[in-house]
C-alpha cells in the first residue's frame, strides 16, 4: 500500500499520552499541507481526509475543466481531454476531484514528511509538558534518581520526564543513589529551544512551607496559615505561623506532642533545626519571638532605618546569635529588621572598625586575631598583657588605648 510508511507513523503516535485525537488530526493535516505546498505551490484546492485510528489517508485535488491548450494554472486547471480520462462525460467549467497518490510526491518527500510529523509531535509533547509543569511550580514533586553528575542530579518521573536537581538546590547533607526517590518543589520551568527544562529545589524556603501543607492537617485545611519561612538549608529554619481561630495553638499544632508532627519534616531536611514561631503584627513582639530560644529583655526599633536594638542578659547573648550567627541572621530575615544585640548592664561599647580613620587597618586586624574587636575589649586589658599577646610595639598599643579612651570619654 502506498501510504504504508505514514500508516506506521499514525500507529506510533495515536496512543501518545500527551496528544488527543483532534490535535493529532490537526497536526497531520498541517504536515501534509506543507508537503503539498512544496510540491504544487499551493494547498488551497486540496481536501485531506484523515482517520488516525486506522491510518487511513486520502488527498483530493480539485481543479476546473478548461479547453485543451487553455491551461494557465496546472494546479488549479485541467484540460478537457485529461479530465475525460478520469470521467468521459466531463464538460468545460465543471469541477474535477482527483485523488493524489502519496507515491506521486516522491520517496524523498515522503521521508521528509514523516520526519516533519515526528518533529511536530515532539514539539507538541514538549509544549504540553511545559504547561503541565508550569502549573506545578511551587508544588512538591517526587521523582527517581536516574543519573548523578558533579553539578546536578538527573531525575525521571513515572512518565519519563527529566527533572534537574542542581547541586546548589540540594541540602548540604543530601546523599542520593541511583533509584532513590527524591522529594522537592518544582522551582522553575523554562523552554530552551523546544525542550522544557524543569528545575527542582530542596533548599528553597518554599519546600519547607509545602512540607507543612503536606504533613500538618490544620495547615492543609487552612486553619493555620504559614506566614513566612526563612532557612539556612540543612542548618536552621524559622517558620512563622498564625491561626484565625483562638482555640487553636498554631505552634503546638505544628510541632505536635514531643515534636511528633514536625519530626518527619526535620528528617526530610537532613535534621534541619526548625523554630516554629507565633506570628504577630506587633514588630517589637515579633523581633522578641524571632530571637528564640533567647530571652529578650527589651527592644528599641527604628522603623525608618529598619533597625532593632535588642538588649539581653549576658548569658542570653550567645543563644540570640546562635551557632555561626544563624539565629540572629534568620531572625533579621523573618522580621525585616537589622538586629543589633547588646548586653544588658554592660557599658556602651564601640566596634574597633569604627576607628579606621585614626587607627591603621593592619593594627585593627592584629587585635582581631586575638579576639578583640571592640574598644572595651582592649581597654579592659593591661598594656603589658596586650604587648605579650600581639605583635605590636608598646608605643603603638599606648597610642591605640589613648584614642579609644578619648572616644569613650566623649
Amino acid at each position: 500500500m502506498e501510504n504504508i510508511a505514514l500508516i506506521e507513523s499514525f500507529s506510533e503516535f495515536k496512543d501518545d499520552k500527551f496528544i488527543d485525537r483532534v490535535t493529532l488530526m490537526a497536526i497531520l493535516e498541517d504536515v501534509f499541507r506543507n508537503a503539498l505546498k512544496k510540491k504544487f505551490g499551493s494547498d488551497d484546492n486540496f481536501d485531506i481526509i484523515i482517520n488516525p485510528d486506522k491510518g487511513d489517508l486520502e488527498i483530493w485535488r480539485n481543479r476546473v475543466v478548461v479547453e485543451d491548450g487553455a491551461v494557465e494554472e496546472p494546479n488549479e486547471e485541467i484540460s478537457l481531454s485529461e479530465a475525460r480520462k478520469i470521467e468521459p462525460d466531463f464538460e468545460v467549467g465543471e469541477d474535477v476531484s482527483e485523488e493524489v497518490k502519496l507515491i506521486n510526491l516522491g520517496r524523498r518527500a515522503i521521508l521528509a514528511l514523516r520526519q516533519n510529523l515526528i518533529s511536530k509531535i515532539h514539539e507538541h509533547d514538549n509544549t504540553t509538558i511545559y504547561k503541565q509543569f508550569k502549573d506545578l511550580e511551587g508544588e512538591i514533586y517526587t521523582a527517581e534518581v536516574h543519573h548523578i553528575r558533579h553539578k546536578a542530579i538527573i531525575l525521571l518521573d513515572d512518565e519519563g520526564n527529566e527533572i534537574i536537581l542542581p547541586k546548589d538546590r540540594q541540602i548540604p547533607s543530601d546523599f542520593f543513589r541511583k533509584g532513590d526517590n527524591v522529594r522537592g518543589i518544582i522551582e522553575s520551568v523554562e523552554l530552551k529551544g523546544s525542550k522544557p527544562t524543569i528545575i527542582m529545589s530542596r533548599s528553597s524556603p518554599k519546600f519547607l512551607e509545602q512540607l507543612f501543607f503536606q504533613e500538618i492537617p490544620e495547615v492543609f485545611d487552612g486553619l493555620i496559615t504559614v506566614k513566612k519561612v526563612v532557612r539556612i538549608p540543612g542548618e536552621k529554619a524559622k517558620v512563622a505561623v498564625d491561626s484565625y481561630d483562638d482555640r487553636i495553638d498554631p505552634v503546638g499544632a505544628c510541632v505536635g506532642m514531643k515534636g511528633s508532627r514536625i519530626h518527619g519534616i526535620v528528617r526530610e531536611l537532613g535534621n534541619e533545626n526548625i523554630d516554629v514561631i507565633n506570628w504577630t503584627a506587633n514588630p517589637q513582639l515579633m523581633v522578641t519571638r524571632a530571637l528564640s530560644p533567647a530571652r529578650v529583655s527589651s527592644v528599641k526599633l527604628n522603623d525608618e532605618k529598619m533597625t532593632a536594638q535588642v538588649y539581653l542578659k549576658p548569658e542570653e547573648v550567645s543563644k540570640a546569635i546562635g551557632r555561626g550567627g544563624h539565629n540572629i541572621r534568620l531572625a533579621g530575615q523573618l522580621t525585616g529588621y537589622e538586629i543589633d544585640v547588646f548586653r544588658e548592664g554592660v557599658e556602651e561599647d564601640v566596634e574597633l572598625a569604627e576607628f579606621s580613620d585614626e587607627i591603621d587597618a593592619w593594627i585593627i586586624e592584629e587585635f582581631k586575631k586575638i579576639g578583640m574587636d571592640t574598644a572595651r575589649s582592649i581597654l579592659e586589658q593591661d598594656i603589658a598583657e596586650l604587648v605579650k599577646r600581639t605583635d605590636l610595639e608598646e608605643e603603638t598599643i599606648v597610642e591605640v588605648v589613648r584614642i579609644l579612651k578619648e572616644e569613650l570619654e566623649d
